[in-house]
């Protein structure tokens, strides 16, 4: 007869993916994971397979969150406000009283990613799935006449996906307001250009 699980590996998961987000793969001891998800350390391995598994676990359900509110942002109408927005909400984070930790992605592309391939290739999925869903939406401008840009969608998108890693940096340096609104601008400014 199996034991009943008297937790919930749902709930463990999210606490293991904010711990995970917040100090990093490297700086995340098993302790502070059972700290955090209040598991056994038997728990723990029984049910993610141990610290590594449990990252890339935690890690997916976070690439999915934030692939599906990227979905949602751009999805605004008129193109060019969802893209807006979807930068934006970077620029938000860096203005906030507390810091927000970034875009996990990013942080993993430069914690993990030069030296293991499973995260590299996560980060490259997001990398593609950002410039795909950057070109339809630059795409759907062009239809609905709110994006100009002398470049082709997909060279925009390109351009763009490039600026995402930079502002995110910009922010972790803690570069002051201005200059993180003049690069936003300047950015954006490309989805203008006649």
């Amino acid at each position: 007869m199996s034991r009943h699980q008297e937790f919930d590996s749902e709930e463990a998961l999210h606490q293991a993916m904010k711990l995970f987000w917040q100090k990093g793969y490297e700086a995340t001891s098993i302790v502070d994971l059972l700290k955090v998800t209040g598991l056994s350390k038997s728990s723990l391995y029984a049910t993610f397979g141990g610290k590594r598994d449990l990252f890339l676990a935690a890690f997916d359900t976070y690439r999915d969150a934030r692939r599906e509110e990227a979905s949602r942002v751009l999805s605004h109408s008129p193109a060019r406000d969802g893209v807006e927005q979807f930068y934006r909400i970077i620029l938000e984070g860096a203005k906030a009283d507390e810091f927000t930790n970034g875009c996990m992605s990013i942080n993993q592309a430069v914690e993990m990613a030069p030296h293991d391939e499973d995260v590299r290739v996560r980060v490259k999925q997001d990398f593609q799935c950002m410039e795909r869903m950057l070109t339809q939406t630059i795409e759907r401008g062009r239809i609905d006449g709110s994006i100009k840009g002398r470049k082709t969608p997909r060279e925009l998108a390109r351009i763009l996906v490039v600026a995402f890693p930079g502002l995110q940096v910009m922010v972790r340096a803690k570069c002051d307001n201005e200059r993180l609104d003049e690069a936003f601008n300047l950015m954006l400014s490309l989805l203008d250009e006649e």
